[in-house]
């Protein structure tokens, strides 16, 4: 189950309450071109129209060079369960929600993409993360350099 894609701003701008796991419904290059590692999530995020669920503003580039005009951001459409597909509707429609891809990965031949249900978070939210970040690197750097200068 390697992973091909993640989307590094989700956890910094995110708090992540519900994780699922959705096919996506693909055209052959952009299979090829997900394989080999080429396609963003940063700026992407999952619309529910009707009873359906799509993948929107995700830039896969196209396989090859002399491919031509291709729509690289296309809405893709999400394959889940109905069931999973009512609570995500129910949960949107509360309001303050919203459903991000969190990674790209396969598993047997199948393409798959992480979702999660999120709430967005503020901006001293962010900053108390930083800065707690910050704080357990350089306790990290502090017990290292206090390892290898201690003498058995």
């Amino acid at each position: 189950m390697p992973t091909l894609s993640t989307n590094r701003k989700a956890h910094k701008f995110f708090k992540l309450l519900e994780t699922y796991e959705a096919g996506i419904e693909l055209q052959g290059w952009e299979v090829k071109s997900i394989r080999q590692r080429r396609i963003s999530l940063g700026e992407s995020y999952i619309k529910v129209i009707g009873e359906e669920a799509y993948l929107i503003n995700a830039h896969i580039p196209s396989y090859q060079k002399g491919q031509g005009e291709l729509n690289n951001r296309r809405s893709r459409k999400l394959l889940l369960q109905k069931k999973t597909l009512l609570h995500l509707a129910h949960e949107l429609s509360k309001g303050g929600l919203t459903i991000i891809p969190l990674k790209v990965y396969t598993r047997g031949a199948f393409i798959k993409l992480e979702v999660a249900l999120a709430k967005g978070k503020y901006a001293f939210e962010k900053r108390k993360e930083e800065k707690r970040g910050k704080v357990k690197r350089r306790l990290e750097v502090e017990v290292k350099e206090a390892e290898t200068t201690s003498e058995w």
